[in-house]
């Protein structure tokens, strides 16, 4: 973000009393604790914020602080709708195209007085907002968050409950700080947030080692649907909706599952496909080792996006079909996954 703009921005922020935050559909880690550290720091600003999200979340991101302030739009959408009406400035964050964040686009559109604001390390940005911080180099969208409150002067202001959100969203990332988009940055970010008050114990400890027993159930049905491809270095995983009413799926309960293949010696291509028959779509997950770009392979392919070595994608055809339609252009990609 160049000076100008948070020279700009500053303005219209004092100038601003209702602010709406926006995360992705589905959203994450990140996407939940960019949003309420961002919540946190307006509020601290003085600032009617809220953060109102397309629909639920994971339970293992429930403990997170300032969680029931969050307005869901699918159980509260009259509520949401005032909400994003009256907004003078809406914050859209962990996503770069309004068409991520679902139902919600459709009342966020409407809004035609509040300037929009984007936060967001995703590829290929649309230019829906008045002012954007878009840096697809950064780990996480909390990063940038940090670096957000950093230019705006405010570092002061950092609390235990915004330094919590914060550090859940790097770490989830990040895969725990293991990803290549770890910069020595990300860890002098983490130090300080660390010294504000973040237990990183805790919050391990929240994220990672609550499973329920049926969720560990599920990763064994995963492990026994994995299929390997050493001529391709690729490996994938299916779950069909009956398998994850089998085992009393949740949301969340599927989380890394796609990171299995990507264990596995001499792998670098892995790819989940999981059945959801509501919206009759097989969602998919990509993962990558090195320099073959998942992100343009799903956005290729199976109309997503992501990152180059994070993405996500859909089919509208069945398991069997998008599997087969899987298979069939894999061999396109042969010499790049060999030379990676």
């Amino acid at each position: 973000m160049k000076m100008k703009n948070i020279t700009e921005l500053k303005a219209a922020m004092a100038l601003a009393q209702n602010i709406v935050i926006i995360p992705h559909k589905n959203p994450d880690g990140d996407a939940m604790g960019s949003t309420l550290a961002l919540h946190s720091y307006l509020v601290k600003k003085q600032k009617n914020a809220t953060v109102i999200t397309p629909n639920d979340y994971p339970s293992f991101l429930k403990w997170l602080p300032y969680n029931d302030d969050v307005v869901v739009y699918e159980n509260n959408n009259q509520q949401a709708k005032k909400l994003i009406s009256n907004a003078d400035l809406i914050f859209t964050l962990d996503f770069n195209h309004l068409g991520r964040c679902g139902d919600l686009q459709e009342p966020l559109i409407a809004n035609t007085k509040a300037d929009f604001v984007m936060i967001d390390h995703h590829q290929q940005p649309d230019d829906y907002a008045t002012y954007m911080y878009s840096d697809s180099s950064m780990c996480s969208t909390c990063e940038m968050v940090y670096h957000f409150i950093e230019q705006m002067g405010d570092l002061e202001l950092l609390t235990k409950e915004i330094a919590t959100c914060l550090y859940t969203g790097i770490m989830t990332d990040t895969g725990s700080f293991r990803y290549r988009s770890t910069t020595s940055t990300t860890h002098r970010v983490i130090a300080h947030l660390i010294d504000a008050g973040a237990n990183n114990t805790q919050i391990h400890e929240q994220i990672y080692d609550t499973n329920t027993f049926s969720k560990l159930q599920l990763k064994g049905v995963a492990l026994k649907n994995l299929r390997l491809f050493p001529e391709y270095r690729t490996a994938y995983i299916s779950l069909s909706q009956k398998e994850l009413n089998d085992h009393n799926f949740k949301k969340g309960d599927t989380e890394g599952f796609v990171n299995i293949g990507l264990s596995i010696d001499n792998i670098i291509f892995a790819v989940i496909f999981i059945e959801n028959e509501n919206e009759e779509i097989i969602k998919m997950s990509f993962r990558s080792k090195g320099d073959f770009s998942v992100n343009q392979f799903a956005r290729n392919h199976f109309e997503g996006g992501g990152h180059d070595n994070a993405a996500g994608g859909k089919s509208d055809l069945n398991m069997s079909e998008t599997i087969e339609k899987f298979m069939t252009i894999l061999p396109q990609y042969k010499k790049e996954l060999l030379d990676s």
